[in-house]
């Protein structure tokens, strides 16, 4: 298994250095990090290339596009699985050796568990509680969602987060791969789990497959507004890329 961990990154220079910090304390260290620097304006990437960590850039902006360009680069350098988190998240130290084990189990798409970050703000005791729920909210409306419901489908809807995702080199190239689109344009994550769905039932969420993410979009949006974002986008806020 020749694993890579993908990451896409704009205007993340604040924070890339914790997510970099919580990979380089994965208790597996097997697999080769690549950062796609989505064009940004304020160092990102210089940041990374201090750490000793191989960037690339990818100017068409959007996490699909960003994100396909860096699962592209390390299929065509012999990748033969491929993970994705986010640039402000915080994956927990067995998140790599949990996914390897996900793939020794038979699965090709592996998907993980979103729970909130609590080292970026004080947190609210609300958002503690709702966070979870938000997700769970996301996963069952997904369940019912038209756009999931095809006979095609081989196995039924599971919401796999972008930032705690991973899937085979193979079943990847014949998926089509992410969208290569903006995050406002289609959640993209969703958007290949359907596509995996036309070719295999070979793909399940683990609950050990665990990332922190950041809560700076729910603190932007709101409750109400996140829940709408991520259905379909019913809320569009003037500014998408909180930072």
């Amino acid at each position: 298994m020749n694993l890579w961990v993908i990451i896409p990154a704009y205007n993340e220079a604040p924070g890339i250095e914790a997510t970099l910090s919580a990979l380089a304390e994965q208790d597996d260290r097997d697999f080769t990090l690549l950062v796609v620097d989505n064009a940004s304006t304020d160092g990102t990437a210089e940041i990374v290339r201090r750490h000793g960590v191989q960037v690339i850039v990818e100017t068409r902006k959007g996490t699909g596009a960003a994100s396909d360009t860096g699962m592209r680069h390390a299929i065509a350098h012999g990748a033969t699985h491929l993970a994705r988190t986010d640039a402000d998240c915080l994956p927990r130290p067995d998140w790599v050796r949990n996914i390897r084990r996900a793939f020794d189990d038979g699965l090709e798409m592996v998907g993980g568990q979103l729970r909130p970050r609590t080292d970026e703000f004080r947190l609210k005791f609300w958002e503690r509680r709702l966070i979870p729920f938000v997700v769970e909210v996301a996963a069952t409306f997904g369940r019912f969602r038209p756009g999931n419901r095809d006979p095609r489908y081989l196995g039924p809807y599971v919401m796999m987060p972008g930032a705690t995702l991973a899937i085979t080199a193979d079943l990847y190239d014949r998926a089509g791969g992410f969208p290569r689109t903006a995050i406002e344009e289609v959640h993209e994550d969703r958007a290949l789990v359907n596509r995996v769905r036309m070719l295999t039932a070979a793909y399940g969420s683990r609950r050990d497959v665990v990332v922190f993410g950041s809560v700076r979009r729910l603190r932007a949006y709101g409750l109400v507004g996140t829940l709408a974002w991520y259905a379909d986008h019913h809320y569009r806020p003037e500014v998408i890329d909180v930072r």
